[in-house]
């Protein structure tokens, strides 16, 4: 499957960032979950990062771990999420990636996984709490079938790390923008650019920033110095101020997907 690369390359020879959007899988139900995907890039969104839900996810912030609990509370499973993307298959060609953390995915079962990924038209896996040097399995599986393995690099990554990070990951290199939990922040840090040109040293694959983004304002800056922004809870901020209003809290997803997508352009 070459759906991310092909897609990057699509954005690339229109001169447009990615738009990565994340939503936490199950987050209010399945159903719902599939009505936002199809909006979201309906609106503008390149690629989507389904959050697989999970009772304690480290690298995530309150906004995230509430909107986990909504959905395991509806027993959403990494099972019923892997059925629901082949489902939308039959709608969809768009660019679907999976943040999970490693729990889920081992008592699934690392070969079931990756080959009922494939089967299902999953595109990527990013896992943050599997280090790389720990992936050696997950990474030739992934590789033998055609997964995308993506791994994160971290302002405090030093060119070690980054040799290494670069060399394992598959479809692009997510680099988190700021130190800790995900989360909405008001400021952004100012040396994204230099970062980015530093991790292009190692890699050809396309950079995407991620963790903080929260603003339209936020994504045009970054995606100057990027080729795509990954946008996630202040979208799972909309899902969960929107409540049971499932009709409105898709369009205000859509719109909000609307404003990020007019603001990045070409960055």
């Amino acid at each position: 499957m070459r759906r991310i690369e092909e897609k990057f390359d699509e954005l690339k020879g229109k001169k447009e960032k990615a738009l990565i959007a994340f939503i936490s899988a199950g987050d209010p139900d399945i159903d719902t979950t599939k009505s936002l995907v199809l909006e979201m890039e309906r609106r503008g969104a390149d690629i989507i990062e389904l959050g697989v839900p999970f009772s304690d996810p480290l690298a995530d912030g309150p906004v995230i771990q509430k909107s986990y609990l909504r959905a395991l509370k509806g027993k959403t499973s990494l099972k019923k999420i892997i059925k629901m993307v082949k489902e939308l298959r039959r709608k969809t060609s768009v660019p679907i990636v999976l943040m999970s953390s490693y729990n889920p995915v081992l008592r699934y079962g690392e070969e079931m996984f990756v080959n009922d990924a494939v089967i299902s038209g999953i595109d990527g896996i990013i896992i943050p709490d599997l280090p790389p040097e720990e992936s050696d399995n997950l990474c030739e599986l992934s590789e033998k079938k055609g997964l995308n393995a993506i791994f994160l690099l971290a302002p405090t990554s030093d060119e070690e790390r980054m040799k290494l990070i670069c060399g394992r990951s598959r479809g692009f290199i997510y680099y988190i923008s700021v130190t800790g939990i995900t989360g909405a922040r008001k400021s952004m840090s100012g040396d994204i650019g230099r970062m980015v040109k530093k991790i292009k040293k190692f890699t050809d694959l396309p950079v995407a920033v991620g963790f903080g983004v929260s603003t339209p304002g936020q994504a045009e800056n970054i995606a100057k110095h990027s080729d795509g922004i990954i946008v996630g809870s202040a979208i799972v901020k909309i899902i969960e101020k929107s409540g049971q209003n499932k009709k409105r809290l898709v369009k205000d997803v859509g719109n909000f997907i609307d404003e990020l997508k007019s603001a990045i352009g070409s960055g």
